[in-house]
C-alpha cells in the first residue's frame, strides 16, 4: 500500500469522528498558543528593557555615594564638583568623554496658581549630550554662562507642563514660575519620553547646577567645591566602559581617603552590566514560562494517546480485515501515526494563529511594548507539536500495528 492510499484512509478516519478530532486537539492548541505568546512577549520585555536604557544614553555609568560595607568606616564624604572636573581631565581618566553633575532638592513649584511639589535637579549643560536628551523645539537648555551666573532659570518636563499649566502642549517659554519661593524663568521644554519602569521620565525640572548648589541649597564642602549628588559619566566608547569603571575607582578611593576594601563610600553602577542583568533575569523568566506552557503540550499529547487508544479499540475489526487482505503491520501503524500527526500538526497551525492573534492585542493593549512572533518560535513551536504528534502516536499505533488478524476479526 503506498503512501498516498495510507494518507487518504488516515484523514477519512478523521472525518468521521469530527468533533472529537476537534476537542482532541485543545490541548495542543492551547500549549503552542501559550509557548508562542509567552516566548514573543518574553522577548518584547527583554527589547523594552533595552530600549528604556539606551533611553538614558550611550555608555553611561552612573556614580553615587553610598554607605560603606566596612564597619571601620562610617562616615560618607560627598562627591563634589571638583571630583567631577577631576574625572574629565584626560590626564586622570582617559576612558571618560565626558562627565554631567546633578545636584537634586526638594522643590515646591508654583506658576499661575497651580503648585505641585517634586526633586528638581540641578544640572551641567552637558547633561543633553551625555543622556541623549534635548528640548523640544521653541526652547533652550541650561547654557554654561547661566551656571557661571547661577542664574534662576528653569527646563521644565511635559508632565510638569501639564500640571501648572493644564496642558502639556502648552508653551511656557518667557513665564514666571516660583521654586522654593523664588523667581524663575521658564526657557525651555524636555521632548517626551514614554513612561517607563524608570517611573514618568517627564516630572523634572531642571535648573543650573550653581543655581541649586548657591540659591536654593547650601551644599558647599570642604575642598572648596560644592556637594553633588550624581554623576552621569559617559565612557568614550562601549568597550571603554570597564576602564572607565578603574579609573573611577582608583581616582575616588585616593580623593576620599578609602584605606580597606569595603570602606568605599560611593557606588559605581554600569549601565551595560545592569541591562545584560536584567536580560538574564528575562530570559530566564521567558524560558520559565515557556516550560509552564509546555505543560499544556504534554496535556495535549496525553490527550491524543487517550483517543488513539480508543480509536484502536474501536476500530479492532477493520484493522483485522485490512490485515486479512494483505495489509502489513507497517501499512496500520503508518495509518494511526499519520492520525495522530494530522491531529498535532492541526493543532500546532491552529496554535500558531491563536498565539499570533494574543501578541497582536498585547501590542494594540501596550503601544510601548514592541511585540512580534519570531520564526524561531514558530519553528519550535511546529516541531515540538510534531515530535508530540509522533511519541503520543507511536504507542497506540504499534499496539494496532501488532494485533493477530485472527484475534481482531473475533474481537466484539
Amino acid at each position: 500500500m503506498n503512501f498516498l492510499e495510507i494518507f487518504r484512509i488516515a484523514l477519512s478516519s478523521l472525518l468521521i469522528n469530527r468533533l472529537r478530532a476537534v476537542l482532541t486537539t485543545l490541548g495542543i492548541i492551547i500549549g503552542v498558543g501559550a509557548v508562542i505568546a509567552l516566548i514573543s512577549l518574553g522577548r518584547g520585555v527583554e527589547t523594552y528593557i533595552s530600549t528604556q536604557f539606551q533611553g538614558l544614553g550611550s555608555n553611561i555609568l552612573f556614580v553615587f555615594s553610598a554607605a560603606p560595607t566596612s564597619s571601620t568606616r562610617t562616615t560618607i564624604m560627598p562627591l563634589t564638583t571638583i571630583e567631577g572636573n577631576a574625572l574629565s581631565n584626560p590626564s586622570i581618566a582617559p576612558s571618560i568623554r565626558q562627565v554631567a553633575m546633578e545636584h537634586q532638592i526638594a522643590g515646591t513649584v508654583v506658576a499661575e496658581a497651580k503648585r505641585t511639589t517634586l526633586t528638581v535637579s540641578g544640572v551641567t549643560p552637558n547633561f543633553t549630550q551625555v543622556r541623549s536628551w534635548k528640548p523640544r523645539a521653541g526652547g533652550t537648555f541650561i547654557s554654561q554662562s547661566d551656571v557661571d551666573n547661577a542664574a534662576r532659570v528653569a527646563v521644565l518636563g511635559t508632565t510638569i507642563v501639564e500640571r501648572l499649566y493644564g496642558d502639556k502642549t502648552v508653551d511656557p517659554v518667557g513665564r514666571i514660575m516660583r521654586i522654593n519661593d523664588r523667581v524663575f524663568t521658564v526657557i525651555g521644554v524636555m521632548e517626551e519620553k514614554s513612561t517607563s519602569f524608570f517611573g514618568d521620565q517627564n516630572a523634572v525640572i531642571y535648573i543650573p547646577l550653581s543655581t541649586a548648589q548657591s540659591r536654593l541649597d547650601q551644599a558647599r564642602t570642604k575642598d572648596g567645591g560644592y556637594r553633588v549628588d550624581v554623576f552621569d559619566v559617559q565612557a568614550a566608547s562601549e568597550k571603554s566602559m570597564d576602564n572607565a569603571t578603574r579609573e573611577i575607582e582608583a581616582y575616588l578611593t585616593t580623593a576620599h581617603d578609602v584605606q580597606f576594601q569595603g570602606e568605599q563610600d560611593f557606588q559605581i553602577i554600569n549601565q551595560k552590566d545592569l541591562l545584560n542583568s536584567l536580560g538574564r533575569i528575562t530570559g530566564i523568566l521567558t524560558v520559565f514560562l515557556g516550560m509552564i506552557a509546555g505543560i499544556s503540550l504534554l496535556v495535549g499529547g496525553i490527550g491524543i494517546m487517550n483517543i488513539m487508544l480508543v480509536s484502536v479499540t474501536e476500530r479492532t475489526r477493520e484493522i483485522g480485515l485490512r490485515k486479512a487482505v494483505g495489509a502489513r503491520g507497517r501499512d496500520i501503524l503508518s495509518q494511526f501515526l499519520i492520525e495522530s500527526l494530522v491531529l498535532s500538526v492541526l493543532g500546532g497551525l491552529i496554535g500558531i494563529a491563536l498565539g499570533w492573534g494574543a501578541i497582536f492585542a498585547a501590542g494594540k493593549l501596550i503601544p510601548s511594548l514592541q511585540v512580534s512572533v519570531s520564526a524561531d518560535a514558530i519553528v519550535l513551536a511546529t516541531a515540538v507539536s510534531s515530535f508530540v504528534g509522533i511519541f503520543f502516536g507511536l504507542y497506540p499505533a504499534s499496539r494496532a500495528a501488532r494485533m493477530k488478524p485472527i484475534d481482531a476479526l473475533r474481537f466484539e
